[in-house]
């Protein structure tokens, strides 16, 4: 245990701020959005906001994988999920505080939309712990294989590698993610169909790639400044 704290210590000590910042920003963020889902004016196809932030999630994952390893990756995911469950504990506190939401005024609908505002930012046990599961496992997924598909290259590095490291660690991490939520929580509790959860998985992955695609480049100037400022600890080092 004293190890593990240790090494936690050195961890929090080495990794960017911002990088911690926009981790935890984009966990909370997701979770929140994943409340409101996207009409895509299909029946079959089915996706939720959270899509928003996930991109910056899996990004600075990866970030954290080609710096510190996946064992540092992974310990830098579950205190972002950490973050996130006192931010629920946060917003369920603040939806029990009477009072009105400025969104609220509406003749005639005060009670409904203060009621339903107060239930969305409030939180549901089952898509708490629904995404809670879903993040952890895709997190774990997408950061080991990132390394693992890293190790395959023998040391090299460059550009196509770090993105080929992430465009497919982030898809397959995406599309579990995506499928473990949509079974735990959309199908039981909202009714969803295994090809709605399917689609919506797989669209999800595809989203999430192009958003890879597009920030990598950023992604991958980040990961060099890093190591840069790192030199004495080689790149995708596993911690110890």
């Amino acid at each position: 245990m004293k190890k593990a704290i240790i090494e936690f210590r050195n961890l929090l000590a080495t990794v960017p701020p911002l990088l911690i910042t926009a981790l935890v920003l984009s966990v909370v963020g997701m979770n929140l959005l994943a409340n409101k889902s996207i009409n895509t004016g299909t029946e079959w196809l089915a996706l939720d906001c959270g899509i928003v932030f996930s991109g910056l999630t899996f990004l600075a994952m990866d970030i954290m994988t080609h710096c510190y390893g996946p064992r540092g990756a992974t310990l830098m995911s579950v205190t972002a999920l950490l973050f996130n469950l006192v931010m629920a504990l946060l917003f369920f506190a603040a939806s029990r505080i009477p009072g009105v939401w400025g969104e609220s005024f509406v003749e005639g609908s005060e009670d409904i939309i203060n009621g339903a505002l107060n239930n969305t930012f409030g939180g549901t046990w089952f898509i708490l712990l629904g995404s809670s599961i879903a993040f952890v496992s895709s997190a774990v997924i997408n950061n080991f294989m990132n390394y693992g598909i890293g190790k395959l290259f023998k040391g090299k590095d460059g550009f196509g590698i770090f993105a080929a490291r992430s465009y497919i660690s982030t898809f397959v991490a995406q599309f579990s993610d995506n499928l473990i939520f949509a079974l735990l929580v959309s199908k039981i509790f909202f009714g969803w169909t295994l090809l709605q959860c399917f689609t919506c998985a797989l669209t999800g992955a595809l989203l999430e790639l192009l958003f890879e695609i597009f920030l990598s480049p950023l992604g991958y100037r980040i990961s060099r400044k890093i190591l840069k400022n790192r030199q004495a600890v080689p790149a995708d080092t596993e911690a110890k």
